[in-house]
Parts: C-alpha cells; structure tokens; sequence
C-alpha cells in the first residue's frame, strides 16, 4: 500500500513508483544535478528498484520533485537524490519531501539519518540534520525511535 501525503495548493507527495516519471528524473539527476552528473539511466533505475522514492507532483498532476531513501527499515536510513525542479521551487516542497521521508510509516524505527550535501545546509538544519565535519558533506540526524 502506498503512502501519500496531501500538500496545501493541492500538491501531493507519494511513495507510489507507478507514478514517478523516470525520464524526468534521469534527465534532472545525469544532467542538472551536481552529485550524478552523467549516471546511466540503468543505474537510476536499479537505485529505485531497492530504495523507497518520494515523487512530489503538481496539482496537475506532473511530477515536480524527487527523493529517494536507502535504508534497513529498521535502524538506518540515507536521504539522497532530493530535488525540485526549478520552475517549482519556492512552494516548500523541498521540505515537504524531508518531512514526508522522516515521516514514512515504513521507517519509524530509523534511528540514525545520513546524507551529503554541498548546498542545502540550512534546509536539512530545519528538520534537526547537523554537519559531521566541517565544510560541504556529510550530516547526519540521530533521533529516539517511534
């Protein structure tokens, strides 16, 4: 069973793969993005295939954002890939799609949260994520279990 989420403005976030638009997000990731420039698509792919994704959509229905989860379902879990593309950006979906992942039904025990980031210090802070070491890289969120 998936697991949605109702957005003011009526956007959606959802864990429901049969939505993703794939192109976009290859597009986006090998060609916009600064951590997976040039990843082959088949790559993309297996890494949704064993990672639990979040599309963010427009009220129109287009997928508009993108996250992707790598974890345990038990005590670890590693948010990467998150993005908004930029046409959308400045309705807090980034945000919501940081929300939604440390909010998932499937990951309530995930005690420990990692990721890397060059640039969005201050949106990962937001949501209690600190830097492990100085500079643009790793941070990480250590929080009791539901």
């Amino acid at each position: 069973m998936s697991h949605s989420v109702a957005l003011p403005d009526g956007f959606t976030i959802t864990d429901d793969k049969s939505r993703l638009d794939l192109d976009l997000i290859h597009r986006f990731l090998s060609e916009e993005s600064y951590w997976a420039t040039g990843r082959p698509r088949a790559l993309m792919e297996r890494s949704i295939a064993h990672s639990i994704t979040l599309g963010a959509y427009a009220p129109n229905g287009s997928q508009v954002g993108f996250a992707s989860i790598l974890s345990d379902h038990a005590i670890f879990a590693r948010l990467s890939n998150v993005f908004v593309l930029a046409d959308w950006r400045g309705h807090k979906l980034g945000g919501a799609l940081v929300r939604t992942a440390l909010e998932h039904p499937e990951l309530s025990t995930v005690s420990h949260w990692s990721l890397n980031t060059r640039d969005a210090h201050g949106l990962y802070a937001k949501f209690g994520f600190v830097a492990t070491q100085p500079g643009p890289a790793a941070m990480e969120l250590r929080r009791r279990p539901a």
